[in-house]
Order: structure tokens, then C-alpha cells, then sequence
């Protein structure tokens, strides 16, 4: 609820007052969220989960923001812009596939769950000092034009230019369908695997083995563009549609097949969907949606991504995982044909140039 309600103005903040500055908050909060995990105490852990919330609205707007406008700035081509997005993944999946080894490897040592937010929070003080040594700040447009802008006012902007661009609708369609799914697979996979075994599951390992996945599934994005003569708006377009099919595919197989070993195999083709999906996506909002606005429309799509979470968990998500599931799937596939149907035929033909200024 917390990343629900903060998502517009997180978006706002982050055009007007800088995309660097609001990364470096991000840093500051979730550090503070870890620390609140730590204390077993009721309100502090619910405190713990609003500032996790407000983190994760700035994580997956103003870091994509910042590093598209920079390329902007820097007159980079959008095939150098797409290679950044797939590796940025790509080291994603590294570092959390070691993190859950690690992780695994803590709680035994310590004997305590809490121990990976403590290297959590390290990790996150070390981010702060690189981003603040090492970025350029970068606004959604000029920052005295940024500045002159009333948060109501862009947030009526914003709502207004996706009203008026179907290709916008669909894409903030896609992204509620995708990460919604997503976000509830990270609540349902453990009991669904646990569904076919009595003992303890290795999950950091099992996590690290999704992670894997993810990685190659950012390897295969990158394959991809490799093969193609031009990067264009179409190819990302279609790659869209294609992995929310093979998303939708892969949760129907793990919801029909009763294996372990086959729900297994099911969720890790979803993760490797996981990986292609950030850098398409984020070359997708990149192109289509202007600078001056454009972490503002991020976070302004997660507003029903996360109230679709929320409304699934309260009707007890756990209890039924196969219908979760299904319907997940069916909405993966919803999102594959609008893709298909409205984005794809109104860039056939077009190639991406440089990111929208």
C-alpha cells in the first residue's frame, strides 16, 4: 500500500527535483527498512514496510530515469543504451545469485533470518557514497522549468498524455500485468514447492538457481539484438508481446503439472522471462515516453501494479496459489495479445533514435 500511494509523487519528485538526488534517498530508506526488520516490535516492523514500500517505487522508476536521460545527454546510441539495460540485468542476476548463497551461508552462521538485511544496509551506504561521488544530476526538463511545476499539475500532464497515446495505455498495461505476477510469484513459489516435500528446502539456493535464469533469460535479450541489423522499436515491441506469452506459458505449466521437479523448470522459464523483461521494457518507456515526464509516468503505472497486489494478497493468496497462478497467467497472456494488437502495428516500421527529450 505504501509504494501504491507514494508511487505518483515518487515519479513527480523525481523529475522535478532530480533523479540522482531521489536514488540517494532511496539508499537512506531502505538501509533505514533494514534496520527496522531487526526489532521485534510490531509498529517498527510495519515502519520497516512503509519505508520498503516508498523505496520500491523509487527503485523502479528514478534508477531507469536517470540512467536513459544520461544516455540521452551523452549522445549515446540506442543500441549502446539496449547492450547497458541487458548487462545491467545481466549483473543483476550475478549479484543476486551470489547474494542468495550468501544469504543462505549467513542465516546458518548466525543462526537468525535478520543477518542478510544487516550486509543488505552495508551494501546499500557503499551505493550511496558511489552515487553521490560518481553521478551527474539529471531533471525532467530543465530544472527551473522542473522546479515552476506544481506536483498536481504534472501528475495531470502525465495522466493526460497517456489518455491520448494508446501505445502508453497498453504499456502501463503490461508492466501491471508482468510485475504483478511477478511480485505474487515471490510470495507463492515457496509454498508451492513445499507442496511436494516434508524436509527443509534450500531456498537461498533455489533462489539463486532462479536468479541464474534471469541471467540468461538478459543473455538471450542480448543474443537477440545481436542478430538484428537495426535495434528498433518494432523488435522491442514484439519482444514484449513474445515474453508475456512465454510468462503466461510457463505459470500455466507449473500450475497443471503436479512435480516438484516440473514446477520447478516452470518457474526458472519465468524468470528467464524476468530477465528479458526489464531491458524491453525499459527500452520500450525509454523511447515512447518523454524526459520531462518520464519517472513520473513510471512510478504512475505502478499505482495499479500495486494495488492489484495488494487486493490479491488480502483474498489470501497462499491458500489459493493454483487459482493465483491461473489467473496470472491468463492476464500475461491478456497482456501479450494488446501488446501484439496495439503497440506493434503503430511502430511497424519505425526504428528507435535516441531516447525522447
Amino acid at each position: 500500500m505504501s509504494a501504491g500511494l507514494a508511487a505518483p509523487l515518487i515519479g513527480v519528485w523525481a523529475d522535478q527535483h532530480g533523479r540522482k538526488r531521489l536514488c540517494l534517498v532511496f539508499c537512506a530508506t531502505y538501509t533505514a527498512a533494514c534496520l527496522c526488520i531487526q526489532v521485534p516490535f510490531l509498529p517498527i516492523l510495519l515502519m520497516g514496510r512503509v519505508l520498503g514500500g516508498i523505496s520500491t517505487s523509487i527503485l523502479f522508476s528514478a534508477f531507469e530515469s536517470w540512467v536513459i536521460s544520461a544516455a540521452s545527454s551523452h549522445a549515446l546510441p540506442q543500441s549502446d543504451l539496449s547492450v547497458i539495460l541487458g548487462r545491467a540485468t545481466l549483473v543483476n542476476g550475478l549479484v543476486a545469485t551470489g547474494a542468495g548463497i550468501f544469504s543462505n551461508q549467513l542465516v546458518g552462521l548466525t543462526g537468525t533470518f535478520g543477518s542478510p538485511f544487516i550486509a543488505s544496509g552495508a551494501l546499500l551506504i557503499l551505493a550511496w557514497f558511489v552515487i553521490r561521488g560518481s553521478w551527474v544530476e539529471n531533471y525532467g526538463g530543465t530544472s527551473e522549468k522542473s522546479s515552476s511545476t506544481s506536483e498536481l499539475t504534472r501528475l495531470r500532464i502525465a495522466m493526460r498524455i497517456v489518455q491520448d497515446d494508446p501505445r502508453l495505455l497498453v504499456l502501463g498495461l503490461t508492466q501491471t500485468c508482468f510485475e504483478g505476477s511477478m511480485y505474487l510469484f515471490v510470495f507463492l513459489w515457496v509454498p508451492s514447492l513445499q507442496e511436494f516435500s516434508t524436509a527443509s528446502l534450500p531456498l537461498g539456493y533455489i533462489f539463486s538457481a532462479f536468479m541464474l535464469s534471469m541471467m540468461l533469460g538478459s543473455i538471450a535479450y542480448t543474443s537477440l539484438l545481436a542478430m538484428s541489423s537495426e535495434p528498433s522499436l518494432l523488435t522491442h515491441a514484439k519482444l514484449s508481446s513474445c515474453v508475456c506469452a512465454v510468462s503466461a506459458l510457463a505459470l500455466a505449466v507449473a500450475v497443471s503439472q503436479p512435480s516438484a521437479h516440473v514446477r520447478f523448470w516452470a518457474f526458472c522459464l519465468f524468470e528467464a522471462c524476468v530477465g528479458m523483461y526489464y531491458p524491453v521494457q525499459g527500452m520500450l518507456r525509454g523511447t515512447l515516453i518523454a524526459n520531462e515526464h518520464r519517472a513520473t509516468l513510471s512510478s504512475l503505472f505502478r499505482v495499479p501494479l500495486n494495488v492489484f497486489v495488494v487486493v490479491s494478497l488480502l483474498t489470501g493468496v497462499e491458500s489459493a496459489r493454483s487459482a493465483v497462478l491461473t489467473a496470472s497467467s491468463l492476464m500475461l497472456a491478456f497482456a501479450s495479445v494488446m501488446t501484439g494488437v496495439v503497440i506493434v502495428p503503430r511502430v511497424d516500421g519505425q526504428t528507435v533514435g535516441s531516447p525522447r527529450t
